[in-house]
Formats: structure tokens, sequence, C-alpha cells
């Protein structure tokens, strides 16, 4: 079966705007800033064979301080900039809306991105920088990997992995899927 890496949007693909230590997602194309390892690091993931899948929450559409239009000009951008298999969105503007399973924490993004393509969640991971990301990923049954970006909420469960950056968490996850040598000892006994 096929495998994903679930990746959030804001502090993950591209910068957030952080206001007293919390991050929000751009409201302009303007402000919508891919980050320059972003490319790189999703071309590594789909080399080694992994479908990437944005599972991003965008309650601003809900509250009707966001229009979907801009949010779909963001995702054509990025699209065009970096090799994704699906983006997920959920613009629910609250954990009481009419489709909360989908809203992170909530592992509906992620599980309705698995039955439409195949995917193997046990076998996926799920890269955040939020505790909405981590505490998805945990209800989905995937790896976790915590971008620290230092903001002042803290995390509710603790994450598999942490990566400074995208980059990293994608070296990260190529280093697991690298055979590990045998031990010398137990080589002997092959022989």
């Amino acid at each position: 079966m096929p495998r994903a890496v679930f990746l959030d949007r804001d502090g993950v693909l591209n910068a957030p705007l952080v206001r007293n230590g919390l991050p929000y997602p751009p409201q302009t194309l303007e402000e919508f800033q891919v980050y320059p390892e972003a490319s790189e690091a999703c071309t590594l993931l789909r080399k080694a064979g992994f479908l990437l899948v944005v599972a991003t929450n965008q309650p601003d559409v809900g509250r009707g301080t966001q229009r979907l239009e801009v949010v779909e000009q963001m995702h054509a951008l990025l699209t065009q900039r970096i090799p994704l298999d699906r983006i997920e969105i959920c613009t629910a503007a609250n954990d009481n809306s009419p489709d909360a399973e989908r809203r992170k924490p909530a592992p509906g993004m992620l599980l309705d991105a698995a039955r439409a393509l195949g995917l193997e969640l046990a076998l996926s991971y799920m890269i955040g920088d939020r505790w909405r990301d981590i505490d998805c990923g945990h209800a989905a049954g995937c790896t976790t990997i915590f971008i620290e970006r230092n903001y002042t909420e803290k995390l509710r469960q603790r994450p598999h992995h942490y990566a400074a950056d995208l980059l990293d968490a994608a070296r990260l996850i190529l280093s697991f899927e690298q055979p590990q040598p045998v031990p010398l000892a137990q080589a002997a006994h092959l022989l």
C-alpha cells in the first residue's frame, strides 16, 4: 500500500504570520511566502516513494474573514512550486461545526485522503508545527514529526520526533528508510 507524508500548511510549507507568539495564516497572496527549503524537502520525499498530502485547517473561511478563492489561489501557487499529490482543507470555524470531524486535531482529513489514495496510515508521517497537527497524526496512527517554531502554545501529546524545518524532517524520514547495517558480530553468523 502507498505511504504518505501529511503536511500542515502554515508553519511547515509556508511562513505564518506570528502575532503575540501565535501563528496565523496569511490573508493575501502577497503574504503567502513558501519556505525556501519546502520544494527540496518534498522532492526528496517524492523520490523516496511517498505521496504528499497537505492537511490544513483554514477556519477564517468558515468565519467569513477569509475568502475561499484566496485560499485556492494560495494552493495553486503552492502546487506550482511543490510536487503535491493532494490538498485537504477544513474550513470549519470551530470544533462544533458540521464538518468538525475533519478539523485538526480530529483525523478526518487524513482518513479521507487515506481512503481516496489507498494509503497505509501506520507507515505514513504527519509533519506539523502545532499541537493540533501532532494530535491529528497520533489519532490517525501516523508517525508524528514536530517542527519547533517557538510559539507560545504548548504541545498536548509528545511527537515521535522533532525537526528544525521541513528539510530536516524530510532527511529524518529518509534516514528511517535507509537499510541499517548488520552489526559485525551478527554478520559473522550469516556467513
